[in-house]
């Protein structure tokens, strides 16, 4: 029987109702892991927030309940809960139960001007997702509530008494049988409205934690946070900018457009990064999109302009260009238009081509209007952007010299490189190690096949507080770009990379906490491909080698150890941890005992004492090639932590914190951590 003659009608599956989300879950919320289970939230949470855009909702509550249970109240009109003429059921219950529905798709006879909820899955989704979910809607005096599990309602609309309320609140169980987690970070809840908070001028959005065990209970965190700024994103532009000497004030300009409403908020600093954040009604862009590319060809445009009118710009000196004129730039873009045009559900580019010409107008005016009123603060700022331009010159030589040196693979990889043999980047390892005596042993503890070693010397250059230019001056650097193929600025291609893992591998004290935090910086600032394609790690090499008799453990931090210990009936107290292999801890009678307790006892000969070593590595050097490769090279055995970048916005504020040049900001951020800090090492 042929394959064509088996494959009939019968074969074709059709999904109804809330089915395809359940079957394909990842297409509606990009995946079931944290990242789609804090999606459910947002997507609840921005049905509110479309409310208050359109003007009708002042607050929103979000409480993370004991149960495990999420909910969102907002006062805005409340989903109606009337007939819908076209399905004959609830409005409340269609909304609920049936993708792109809502109230966003009609134009100026809907319910709203402008939404995020774009595609009118939100609810649906969420509801479908969820194990239970439970609506009440408070409007015209009464509360109306409605009750579904996994998608499908277990009654219909019912009256539930009178209410002075109005609004919405949705409470929803992530269901178990789809994520792989249901724990909520606090912070990245926090995170989000409070960004959202910014975005939305004058709306209070409230963060109820009610969980007795949180996740983040190692941290004094209060239970109830609450956002509002008047200020909008001029507060969003001052708060990202905290941490940096700033260049004048912050600059903020809307203005209301056929294509839609634009708000730009900026400021320029000392530092040599631009933090440019994009929005499309309220929802981030990441990839950017149109209205990005309008305000960075604008802002280029309009300095330049500036720069030739006053003669800030000499006649020889060429234009400056789009990095230069970004360079130390903080901004926020912020626009709302009818009817956006996401690129897939989890909206992170926006393809609306009319924003282009929206965004750069609106710029293009605003901004020669306030350079004009404001000169001396103009000239600041092109002061700046000539400065960059003069370093990218700088820049390019040295750029082009480290380019010459790696553009023969294999015939000028750095001296210290210890390459592997497989020419297959999928399957090669790049690590990182610290120092000559760990580089040592880690070169003849590897597996020669697909395992590279590149050690450094000393500390690498602070980034953060050096352009490229300086930056690539630094021996270390320079071997390291070199090494991974792929250049780095203009030129940079990421095609290119060698090693598909780039592993960190660094001593367990302050000072290898030093340099993985430093080189964390330089990857952050020049190849954040890397962290978002995945391919950095950091290895966790092992604190302390225990053994008694035949047997022998690694583990990986003080509560291991204790564990262990107690495990094998040794009294903790009584060991003293030291850096070579000598000490050692009798099992005496009174301990095997404890070890054999509830056991039959079988009459033998006295048993010797076992012993019990513990050694304390204070560093790779210490290892042998063997240990290196059992305890943090060996894929079978080994233990690494992928480095990732779930919210760039705060990853900046960190790193610019941390790494940059102002020092009260570290001070403070010492000062309200340094009680939270685990393993110190003194």
């Amino acid at each position: 029987m042929s394959a064509a003659s088996t494959y009939t009608s019968e074969n074709i599956q059709v999904l109804e109702g809330l089915e395809p989300v359940r079957k394909r879950p990842g297409m509606y919320i990009g995946s079931t892991d944290a990242r789609g289970l804090h999606h459910l939230v947002w997507e609840v949470v921005d049905n509110a927030i479309d409310e208050a855009m359109a003007g009708h909702c002042s607050e929103i509550l979000v409480t993370l309940h004991d149960d495990g249970s999420v909910s969102v109240e907002d006062n805005g009109r409340g989903i109606p809960v009337d007939v819908h003429k076209q399905t004959g059921k609830s409005a409340l219950e269609v909304v609920l139960t049936t993708l792109h529905a809502g109230g966003k798709f009609g134009g100026d006879a809907s319910g709203y001007k402008v939404s995020g909820g774009l595609h009118g899955v939100g609810s649906s989704v969420v509801n479908a997702l969820s194990s239970w979910l439970r609506a009440e809607v408070y409007r015209d005096g009464k509360m109306h509530v409605q009750e579904y599990k996994r998608g499908k309602p277990t009654g219909d609309v019912k009256a539930a008494g009178k209410t002075d309320k109005r609004g919405t609140l949705i409470r929803f169980m992530p269901d178990k049988d789809i994520f792989d987690t249901l724990e909520l970070s606090l912070e990245t809840v926090l995170t989000r409205f409070r960004q959202q908070a910014y975005l939305t001028k004058g709306v209070a959005i409230a963060v109820l934690d009610a969980r007795p065990k949180r996740p983040e209970a190692d941290r004094v965190f209060p239970r109830l946070y609450r956002f509002q700024f008047e200020g909008g994103i001029g507060a969003y532009v001052t708060h990202l900018n905290e941490s940096k000497e700033r260049i004048g004030q912050v600059i903020v300009f809307e203005k209301d457009t056929p294509e839609g409403q634009v708000e730009v908020s900026l400021q320029y600093t000392q530092t040599f990064q631009e933090c440019v954040l994009s929005f499309a009604n309220n929802i981030h862009t990441a990839e950017g999109g149109h209205h990005l590319t309008g305000f960075k060809a604008a802002i280029t445009r309009t300095i330049n302009a500036y720069a030739r009118q006053y003669e800030l710009l000499k006649e020889k000196d060429e234009n400056l260009t789009a990095d230069d004129v970004r360079e130390g730039l903080t901004a926020v873009i912020s626009v709302r238009l009818r009817d956006p045009q996401f690129e897939g559900q989890t909206k992170s580019k926006l393809g609306n081509a009319e924003m282009k010409t929206a965004v750069e107008t609106v710029v293009n005016e605003k901004l020669s209007e306030y350079l004009e009123e404001h000169p001396g603060e103009a000239k600041d700022v092109v002061a700046k952007c000539i400065l960059a331009a003069r370093a990218r010159l700088a820049a390019r030589a040295a750029r082009d010299s480290v380019i010459r040196k790696g553009a023969l693979e294999g015939m000028t990889l750095p001296g210290k490189l210890a390459d592997c043999s497989c020419r297959d980047p999928s399957q090669s390892e790049l690590f990182i190690v610290e120092g000559d005596s760990a580089g040592g042993s880690a070169k003849q503890g590897r597996n020669r096949e697909f395992q590279a070693i590149l050690p450094l010397r000393g500390k690498i250059l602070n980034v953060e507080q050096a352009r490229l230019d300086k930056m690539l001056a630094n021996n270390e650097i320079k071997a390291l770009i070199i090494a991974l193929g792929i250049g780095i600025g203009e030129v940079k291609d990421i095609a290119k990379l060698r090693y598909h893992r780039v592993v960190i591998m660094t001593d367990a004290d302050v000072d290898g906490a030093h340099i993985r935090t430093l080189l964390l910086t330089l990857f952050f600032r020049y190849f954040p491909e890397l962290i978002e394609k995945g391919y950095l790690y950091i290895a966790q090499p092992p604190l302390y080698k225990i053994a008694r008799g035949k047997e022998m453990r690694y583990v990986f931090s003080d509560a291991e150890k204790d564990a262990t210990l107690k495990e094998w009936g040794v009294n903790i107290d009584e060991v003293q941890e030291t850096e070579e292999e000598t000490d050692e801890t009798e099992v005496t009678e009174e301990t095997e005992e404890k070890l054999t307790k509830g056991k039959p006892k079988v009459q033998s000969p006295k048993p010797k004492a076992s012993k019990v070593g513990i050694q304390r590595y204070k560093g790779l050097g210490e290892m042998n090639a063997e240990q290196l490769w059992d305890t943090t090279m060996d894929p079978e055995h080994r233990i690494m932590l992928q480095v990732t970048m779930e919210d760039a916005e705060r990853a900046n504020l960190v790193f610019t914190t941390l790494m940059g040049s102002e020092v009260a900001p570290r001070r403070k951020f010492i000062q309200t951590h340094a009680k939270t800090v685990k393993n110190l090492d003194i």
